[in-house]
């Protein structure tokens, strides 16, 4: 098994000229930019889900990417197998984080016991890998979608069972998140939401959502994890409504819980797309309202109404988003994770090292852009000259509510205000935008 991936060399940076299939041309993981290296601002992790868990199976087909630990007849020995592999991996790509599921890196066991005890086995073997690895967690989270038992939801589930197995399940993610290091803690609630109205009680699941939120940020601060919790908001499928349904709709449901101090949201480029936005749009919304954590990249296809999780290779969109992130502060503990898979037909391990690699330039590319953009400072004036009037004392006073209604109405009256159309100058930003890719 040790020949997965060790047979390939490690991805250098080599710059734009390079003719190298599997070289970064962009990402220079050293390069001072904005104050920090290229490295820290991206903060790139490898999804184990999607790199090392996927078999290429989709809705429509059977398997079709068969590695050696999928087939062992011992559930445990395909574990180790797979994460010698996955260290592999991380070495060959040289980026300096990875996420997990609790059951891409351990087996379901007979029953909760013996699948804690699988997991807990597989954390203690992970952290030996990381010893030799530069390899850190950027989070960890507990896949409670794919069971059988999780079919109407993990804390939305109308049996009590289903509740108490789940906090139990995510209790010991978090031990072992923060046994490992861990950066943030995510909460993806792929089942919380409904089919019909019929059967739910909308009201009673909501509150069971903000419970066992409001459980796991209790047990944060006990334990002293110091990561981020959040939150991974997505609009639909596999069930018809869900609750966390983008951002502005999951921030409505921190407050109503008094969680908004206490959770963060992990944004995902195709989630959004399903939701109807862009993601710059989502980064935009959760950094406006405090709550922007760290990032899913990967991309949706437009002409699909499924989560096809494509690695990202839109330059303007990418750029357009990263100009967002870098507007709203940066993503601080976050990162941006490739939750990314490569296509049924992409069976060879090296098109999962050339999707990476090109995923990795694309966004170090973004990057770049977006920050030129930052210094030159022109879309900011742009704005700014746009909402300039906003800056008198007679404007400020109707914002910062020291008029009434009517003292804005008389005095409006008294002036013969008779505002004339002024132009967004939408296509004259949208050629600057252009011109300054590279």
């Amino acid at each position: 098994m040790a020949a997965f991936f060790s047979e390939l060399e490690t991805v250098r940076f080599e710059g734009r000229d390079s003719d190298k299939a599997l070289a970064y041309r962009w990402y220079n993981a050293e390069q001072m930019v904005l104050g920090k290296p290229l490295s820290e601002h991206l903060r790139f992790a490898v999804a184990y889900w999607h790199s090392l868990a996927m078999n290429g199976s989709d809705p429509f087909g059977a398997p079709t990417i068969v590695r050696p630990w999928m087939t062992r007849a011992d559930a445990m020995e395909g574990a180790r197998e797979k994460a010698d592999a996955a260290f592999e991996l991380f070495r060959v790509l040289g980026l300096p984080f990875y996420t997990f599921h609790d059951r891409d890196i351990a087996p379901e066991g007979a029953d909760l016991k013996e699948s804690l005890k699988n997991f807990e086995a597989m954390v203690e073997y992970l952290a030996k890998k990381m010893e030799g690895s530069k390899a850190k967690l950027l989070w960890g989270t507990a896949n409670l979608f794919s069971h059988p038992r999780f079919m109407s939801g993990a804390a939305t589930n109308p049996d009590p069972d289903v509740f108490a197995y789940s906090a139990t399940t995510v209790k010991h993610c978090m031990d072992a998140t923060k046994q490992l290091g861990g950066s943030n803690y995510v909460l993806w609630g792929g089942r919380e939401g409904y089919e019909t109205l019929l059967n739910t009680d909308m009201g009673h699941e909501l509150d069971q959502m903000g419970r066992f939120l409001t459980l796991v940020v209790e047990y944060k601060h006990k334990i002293g994890f110091e990561g981020q919790i959040l939150i991974e908001p997505k609009p639909k499928e596999p069930t018809a409504h869900q609750y966390d349904f983008d951002a502005a709709t999951v921030y409505g449901f921190l407050k109503k819980y008094g969680l908004e101090n206490e959770v963060k949201l992990n944004l995902e480029a195709n989630h959004a797309l399903l939701a109807g936005h862009s993601f710059e749009h989502e980064i935009a919304t959760a950094a406006m309202l405090g709550v922007l954590g760290s990032l899913d990249v990967n991309r949706g296809d437009p002409l699909l109404g499924w989560d096809t999780d494509q690695f990202p290779n839109d330059l303007q969109a990418m750029t357009l988003a990263l100009y967002q992130v870098i507007l709203g502060g940066g993503l601080g503990k976050g990162g941006m994770n490739f939750d990314a898979k490569i296509r049924r037909q992409s069976i060879d391990a090296e098109d999962l090292v050339h999707a990476h690699v090109g995923a990795v330039d694309l966004c170090a590319r973004a990057f770049l852009n977006a920050a030129a953009l930052v210094e030159k400072g022109e879309l900011k004036a742009a704005v700014a000259e746009r909402y300039a009037g906003w800056n008198t004392p007679e404007a400020k006073a109707m914002l910062e509510g020291k008029l009434s209604l009517e003292q804005i109405s008389e005095t409006t009256l008294a002036k013969g205000v008779n505002p004339k159309p002024r132009s967004g100058k939408q296509e004259k930003l949208e050629n600057l935008l252009n011109r300054r890719l590279f």
